[in-house]
């Protein structure tokens, strides 16, 4: 650690990473600007729109209410690691095929936030979806088909159907 930058170890999809930062940087921007992250966007900026979502810890996490140096240590999630490769994620796959986005600015937000929750709960309906998705805005859809494509990838998944 130096005065003015902090050292951060922790592990970023899988992936060992160290960086250093101020100790007033988010960890949005940390992942960003430092490691070349690009796919966790900031909206925002205060918690409201959950374009930065990621996952913790196992936990969802508004990544530009986070300091990076809270995540000194963590397991952290991206969009980045949902894919393998050139294989999309169920998720993703139900996305591009059900039209669950237009221009993408929040999607990774919601198919983050949709990836923590399906693992607590493999089998959602409609209603709980809309719930769980309050935490993120999109401005281009109705949310029916993001909806419509995550209980589709839910389906998948638990019938272990890979994209």
């Amino acid at each position: 650690m130096t005065a003015s930058r902090i050292d951060i170890a922790l592990t970023v999809n899988g992936v060992p990473c160290k960086g250093a930062a101020e100790p007033r940087t988010n960890l949005a921007d940390f992942l960003r600007h430092d490691l070349a992250l690009t796919g966790t966007h900031v909206g925002c900026e205060h918690g409201s729109c959950g374009a930065c979502t990621i996952i913790v810890d196992g936990v969802v996490t508004r990544s530009c209410l986070m300091l990076a140096a809270q995540a000194d240590g963590a397991a952290v999630e991206t969009i980045e690691g949902l894919s393998q490769g050139d294989k999309l994620h169920p998720l993703q796959q139900a996305f591009w095929e059900r039209h669950g986005l237009q221009c993408g600015f929040c999607t990774p937000g919601i198919l983050m936030t949709l990836t923590a929750y399906l693992r607590e709960d493999p089998s959602p309906d409609a209603e709980t979806l809309r719930d769980v998705l309050s935490g993120n805005l999109c401005r281009c859809t109705g949310y029916q088909n993001i909806v419509t494509a995550a209980l589709d990838a839910a389906a998948r998944m638990r019938e272990g159907v890979a994209a």
